[in-house]
């Protein structure tokens, strides 16, 4: 019996959100519109796109989605993080606004604007670390637009990429991370055409269409 495709959902809020729709159509996933608590209902991962992380995290609790997502969190949905996304997912942010909230699903400290305002922003490479991101491919193409830069990882969390040296002097830092069901990214992979990290948050959601479907 051919397996249930997935259903992705995409934060609407704020940020990238026809550019992600775009990407996983590119490698054949139906995705969502995620407004209101309802449009989680039947999706098996969820993408928590760039924006403003503050802004966003005032709109979750505006919307009334931000219980409702932390319950799906903590229930297995596959969730993908992107720039201000991943900010929403850490455990710890640095630099973050005290009323600031976020998920904390994933076990890292994240410094937001972690390599300066918008005018630092830059595009660079990421290094992958993991077959998961198939390295014969080379290097991720990166956007880093004011970009959080990741500090410390937790003993479960993998890195599955580095890079965001800016030519300035800065070492490579992890930049991709995955924690079970939790793939973040600190850069902006869905504003190129490189759909490796989409291809692999897909892979993340199948199981749960596929345990549906039984």
């Amino acid at each position: 019996m051919r397996e249930p495709a997935a259903t992705v959902g995409v934060l609407a809020l704020q940020g990238d959100v026809l550019e992600h729709e775009a990407a996983f159509d590119d490698v054949g996933v139906r995705t969502r519109r995620v407004r209101r608590p309802s449009d989680l209902e039947g999706i098996d991962g969820l993408v928590l796109p760039g924006g403003e992380s503050t802004t966003l995290s005032m709109l979750l609790e505006s919307s009334g989605l931000f219980a409702p997502v932390a319950g799906g969190l903590a229930a297995g949905l596959a969730v993908f993080g992107t720039c201000a996304g991943m900010i929403l997912l850490a455990r710890r942010v640095v630099d973050g606004r005290p009323d600031q909230r976020t998920f904390g699903v994933l076990d890292c400290t994240v410094r937001r604007n972690g390599y300066g305002p918008q005018r630092n922003s830059f595009e660079g490479g990421a290094d992958p670390a993991s077959d998961d991101l198939e390295p014969a491919l080379g290097a991720l193409p990166a956007v880093f637009i004011r970009a959080p830069k990741v500090i410390t990882v937790g003993p479960d969390v993998e890195v599955l990429a580095t890079g965001g040296a800016d030519g300035a002097g800065e070492p490579p830092a992890p930049v991709v991370l995955r924690q079970g069901r939790v793939l973040a990214a600190t850069f902006h992979p869905e504003l190129t055409p490189d759909r490796r990290l989409h291809r692999l948050f897909a892979a993340m959601a199948r199981p749960r269409a596929a345990q549906a479907g039984r």
